[in-house]
């Protein structure tokens, strides 16, 4: 009785292609979607560090508080890209960072104010800081473009403090990190072209060779 022996493998094949839905863009109207579910970024990480930290009244209250505040809004839009996001670490803590230093320095302009012209100051201020810290990681994708993020996030921020402001009333006197949920729907409908475009553009992180098969030419 005799077999047949087994083909050698061959070396040069190289393992199977990635599957491409993997890395395909996503629906726009899923990813616009997902991006309106990540307002809830705003006001549940404004409240963690309301209640981790405490109440926004000096630099080392805002530096912690805005980090954590960032770190939470940094997951959520991170979930919310899809696999068209940047690199999802780099995101959260360019936005931790972004949001530590802006409510820094926005506070302390406003010595800790929360009257309607503090919190849009306060708003412009911290959104003009995310925006450039979150501008860095889209130049990749967006270009030149990318370089008026951080002049879209001041103006849609401080809309955001507007429009809480004008809802909760005297509830912004507790000194919150944050907006709340009204003012975070509104900032994140007009900021949805950024999703839309980079699930337009189906951009990734990941390096374009990645995926090329072992022993292919270079």
């Amino acid at each position: 009785m005799t077999t047949t022996p087994a083909k050698p493998r061959d070396a040069a094949s190289g393992p199977r292609p990635a599957d491409p839905s993997s890395t395909a863009p996503s629906s726009p109207w899923r990813t616009f979607g997902r991006w309106l579910v990540s307002f809830l970024g705003f006001p549940v990480g404004g409240y963690v560090a309301f209640l981790t930290i405490g109440p926004l009244e000096s630099i080392p209250t805002a530096l912690a508080g805005g980090a954590l505040t960032g770190v939470v809004l940094g997951l959520a839009q991170a979930w919310a890209f899809g696999p068209t996001r940047p690199r999802s670490i780099i995101w959260v803590l360019s936005t931790a960072a972004g949001l530590a230093a802006g409510t820094a320095l926005g506070a302390a302009l406003t010595d800790y104010a929360t009257d309607t012209t503090s919190l849009v100051v306060l708003g412009a201020v911290t959104g003009a800081f995310v925006g450039a810290a979150q501008g860095v990681l889209l130049i990749r994708h967006l270009r030149a473009v990318a370089l008026a993020w951080p002049l879209v996030l001041s103006g849609t921020w401080a809309l955001g403090w507007l429009v809480s402001e004008a809802v909760i009333g005297s509830s912004v006197d507790q000194h919150f990190y944050i907006f709340g949920s009204s003012g975070a729907i509104v900032v994140a409908v007009l900021t949805a072209p950024l999703a839309l475009v980079l699930a337009g553009r189906g951009s990734t992180d990941r390096p374009s060779g990645a995926a090329r098969p072992m022993g292919s030419a270079s």
